[in-house]
């Protein structure tokens, strides 16, 4: 199983993925890992989530966590589906009493100085900074000022066009982002596959 800086190390974008349809796991997973993104992060966000994460587990070279986890349950239930990591949006006692005593790496989300420290409470130093458009690249400079031993990747509100801003940062290893597979918007994995294709030539730290 990979540790999480393997994790945030293998690609400069984590899609951050809301998927309605067990069937079309299978071909958004193949178009993102052809075009470079191999760590998918499946948001457990709709009912099929947990099936589509354990579809594209199957898919060669696919990195596959679940997202928007909430709580020890589905901490659990993630990492019974086949998930190689999970990413919360914070952080509880509860979840990282889960977390420290299950098989795979949680990426807990903060976004004040307190939820930092509580999260180094329990031992991260490895963050999902969420939502990044909160306070933007000026709040995080100031946050890895305090804070030099932490790395993080913010997710929320980050494109293509605004990526390069966020990865210039020493303090982030990679961004998540939603824009590679939009929700609700008809599957074409071509257009997929183009647009992993330029978020992987993104040059992170």
């Amino acid at each position: 199983m990979p540790d999480i800086d393997s994790i945030l190390r293998s690609a400069p974008v984590i899609p951050v993925l809301v998927i309605d349809e067990v069937s079309e796991a299978v071909p958004i997973a193949d178009a993102l890992v052809a075009g470079g993104l191999r760590v998918l992060e499946v948001t457990l966000r709709t009912p099929a989530a947990l099936d589509v994460l354990h579809a594209m587990k199957q898919v060669p070279g696919a990195i596959v966590g679940a997202g928007t986890v909430l709580n020890a349950d589905q901490y659990r239930q993630a990492c019974d589906a086949g998930a190689e990591f999970v990413v919360s949006p914070g952080l509880t006692s509860g979840l990282a009493a889960a977390a420290s005593a299950g098989p795979v790496p949680l990426l807990p989300g903060v976004l004040t100085t307190s939820d930092i420290m509580r999260a180094l409470d329990h031992g991260y130093t490895r963050l999902k900074y969420f939502p990044a458009s909160i306070g933007g690249i000026p709040a995080l400079k100031a946050i890895s000022a305090v804070f030099g031993n932490i790395r993080f990747c913010p997710t929320g509100g980050i494109t293509l066009e605004t990526a390069p801003e966020w990865l210039a940062l020493p303090s982030v290893a990679c961004v998540g982002g939603s824009w590679i597979v939009p929700a609700g918007q008809a599957i074409d994995p071509e257009q997929i596959r183009v647009r992993a294709l330029a978020a992987a030539a993104l040059d992170a730290n």
